[in-house]
C-alpha cells in the first residue's frame, strides 16, 4: 500500500494537494446535490436519486437542510481560500502546517457530518460533530489571523519596495489580509450567537422568507447581517488572492489595497450595525461596496495592462501595436484576464441590481412577494457563483494548464458562467420590463440558457477533476511535480519578492 500512502501524503501534506482535495469535494458536492434541484425534480430524477441514496427529507425541515447545505459549501470555499492564503502569503512553516491541518479536520467534519445530519436522518451525534467542525474552522481562522499579524518585524517591507509600504515598513497588503481575517471571524460570531439559541426561543428560517415582515427580532437581523457579510468577506479574500496571483505592485497596488481596507471595514460595520441601526445599515454597506468596486477596477487595469505587455512581447511586437494586436495579446491568456473580467462583470449582474434594489426597497414592495424573494435569492447566488469561477480560474493556473487546454478551460468557464449569470439576472429582474401575462417566453428562454450554461461549467470542471484523478494513479504524474514543488507562484513574476 506504499502507493496509497504516497498519494495521501501529497493530498494532505502539500498546499496543492489540499487545494485539489477541497476543489474536488466542492465539485462532487455540487454535482451530487444538483440532482435535487428544480430541473431534476421536473424530469423525475430527483425522486429516483433520493430513493437510490436512501435520503430522509422531511418537508417540514427543508429550511434547516438548506442552511446546513449552505454552510458546507461556504466552509469548503473558506478552506480552499485558506490553503491558497497559506501558500501565497509569507508565514512561519509551523503556522502554515498547523492552520492547514486544523482547517482540514474542521472542514471534513462540517462536510461529512453536516450533510449526514441534514439529509440522512437527524442523528444528533452528527450535529455535535458538525458544530465541532465549525469550532475547529474558527480556531484555524484565529490562527491564520495571528500568522498574518502585519506588525511583525520579519514581514516589514524594505525601502524602495514596489509594494505599498506604510510607516515603518509596514506591508499594506498584509494589513489588508489581516483585516479581512479578523472581519471574517467577527462576522462568524455574528451568526454563531443566534445559532446558539436554536431551540431556546429562536427557530430556523431563511432570510428571504421574512422580507415582508415589518418587525424583526435582533437575532433575525443578526442572521441577515451574517449572511451578507460572510459572502463579502469570502469575496474580499478571493480578490486579495488575485492580488498575489498577478503580483500587483506600484501605485495601483497602493490604491487598490487602500480601497480594499477601507471598503472591508465600512461594509463590515454596515453589516454588524444592522441590529441596532437597521435603517442606515444598507447605506453604509453600499458605501463600502463602492470602495471594493474601485479596488477591483484598479486590479483589473493592472492585470490587463500587464497581460497586454506580456502578450505583445510573446508575439514579437515591441513598437506601436495596433488595437487589434493589443486585443489579441489581452485575450491570449483567459485565466488572469477572465478572473478580473468576472469582477467587472459582477458589477453588472450583482452589485448594480443589488444597490438598485436596496435604494428602491419601498418601491419593490409593489411586486409580488415571490418576485422580491426571487430577486434576493438570485442576487446572493450569483455573487457566490462569481467567486467560485474566479477561484476555478486561479486553480487552472495552479495546476499548470497550458496552450489549448488552458484556453478551452478558461474561456469555457468565463463564457458559460457569464451566460448563466446574464440569464439569472434577466429572470430575477424581469418585473422591471415584462408583465406577468407576457413573461412566459422570457422565463422559458432564461431557464433554458441558465440550465445549459451551468451544465457546461460543471462539465468543464468535471473534465479537470477526472484528469486530476487519473493523474493520481500515474507513478510519475503531475502530482509528483506538485509534491516536489508545492509553492504557489505569481503569474507575472518569477517570484514574489516580499
Amino acid at each position: 500500500m506504499a502507493w496509497l500512502k504516497e498519494r495521501l501524503r501529497y493530498i494532505f501534506g502539500s498546499t496543492k494537494g489540499l487545494i485539489l482535495m477541497a476543489s474536488a469535494l466542492i465539485a462532487l458536492e455540487t454535482a451530487f446535490m444538483g440532482m435535487l434541484s428544480g430541473p431534476m425534480a421536473e424530469w423525475g430524477i430527483r425522486d429516483i436519486w433520493i430513493r437510490l441514496w436512501g435520503m430522509r427529507l422531511d418537508p417540514s425541515h427543508r429550511e434547516a437542510r438548506i442552511i446546513f447545505l449552505y454552510h458546507t459549501f461556504a466552509i469548503g470555499v473558506i478552506a480552499l481560500e485558506t490553503y491558497m492564503i497559506t501558500g501565497l502569503v509569507k508565514m512561519k512553516e509551523m503556522h502554515k502546517v498547523g492552520i492547514n491541518a486544523v482547517m482540514t479536520v474542521g472542514y471534513l467534519f462540517v462536510l461529512v457530518f453536516g450533510l449526514a445530519f441534514a439529509y440522512w436522518g437527524e442523528n444528533w451525534a452528527f450535529h455535535g460533530l458538525f458544530i465541532a467542525g465549525l469550532t475547529l474552522v474558527f480556531f484555524a481562522g484565529m490562527w491564520l489571523a495571528y500568522a498574518l499579524w502585519p506588525w511583525a518585524k520579519e514581514y516589514r517591507l524594505p525601502e524602495g519596495s514596489p509594494y505599498w509600504r506604510l510607516a515603518g515598513g509596514l506591508d499594506g497588503e498584509r494589513l489588508a489580509w489581516f483585516i479581512m481575517a479578523v472581519a471574517t471571524l467577527i462576522s462568524a460570531i455574528y451568526g454563531a450567537v443566534p445559532g446558539s439559541y436554536f431551540g431556546n426561543g429562536f427557530e430556523v428560517f431563511l432570510s428571504e422568507d421574512i422580507i415582508r415582515i415589518p418587525e424583526h427580532t435582533p437575532m433575525e437581523l443578526a442572521i441577515v447581517g451574517h449572511l451578507h457579510i460572510m459572502l463579502v468577506d469570502i469575496a474580499v479574500a478571493a480578490m486579495l488572492i488575485v492580488f498575489r496571483w498577478v503580483d500587483l505592485k506600484g501605485r495601483l497596488h497602493a490604491w487598490a489595497t487602500a480601497f480594499t481596507i477601507i471598503g472591508t471595514i465600512i461594509i463590515s460595520v454596515g453589516a454588524w450595525v444592522i441590529v441596532p441601526f437597521r435603517p442606515i445599515a444598507h447605506q453604509i454597506i453600499n458605501v463600502g461596496a463602492m470602495f471594493l468596486m474601485v479596488a477591483s477596477l484598479f486590479l483589473t487595469i493592472y492585470t490587463w495592462r500587464k497581460q497586454i505587455e506580456i502578450g505583445l512581447h510573446k508575439m514579437g511586437i515591441e513598437d506601436k501595436p495596433t488595437l487589434g494586436q493589443k486585443l489579441k495579446a489581452l485575450l491570449s491568456d483567459p485565466l488572469p484576464v477572465g478572473a478580473t473580467w468576472q469582477m467587472m462583470y459582477m458589477n453588472a449582474v450583482v452589485t448594480a441590481p443589488g444597490v438598485f434594489m436596496a435604494i428602491k426597497l419601498d418601491w419593490l414592495r409593489q411586486w409580488l412577494l415571490r418576485e422580491e424573494r426571487i430577486g434576493l435569492v438570485g442576487h446572493w447566488h450569483i455573487l457566490a457563483a462569481v467567486i467560485a469561477t474566479i477561484l476555478l480560474l486561479y486553480y487552472g493556473d495552479v495546476v499548470g494548464l497550458k496552450d489549448k487546454a488552458r484556453k478551452w478551460y478558461g474561456w469555457g468557464i468565463v463564457i458559460a458562467s457569464d451566460l448563466a449569470f446574464f440569464a439569472a439576472t434577466l429572470f430575477y429582474t424581469k418585473r422591471l420590463y415584462v408583465s406577468v401575462s407576457q413573461q412566459q417566453p422570457l422565463v422559458n428562454f432564461t431557464m433554458y440558457l441558465l440550465d445549459a450554461s451551468l451544465f457546461l461549467v460543471l462539465v468543464i470542471v468535471a473534465a479537470l477533476m477526472v484528469w486530476r484523478l487519473v493523474d493520481l494513479f500515474k507513478p510519475e504524474g503531475k502530482w509528483t511535480e506538485e509534491w516536489r514543488d508545492p509553492s504557489l507562484k505569481p503569474i507575472f513574476a518569477e517570484e514574489d519578492v516580499r
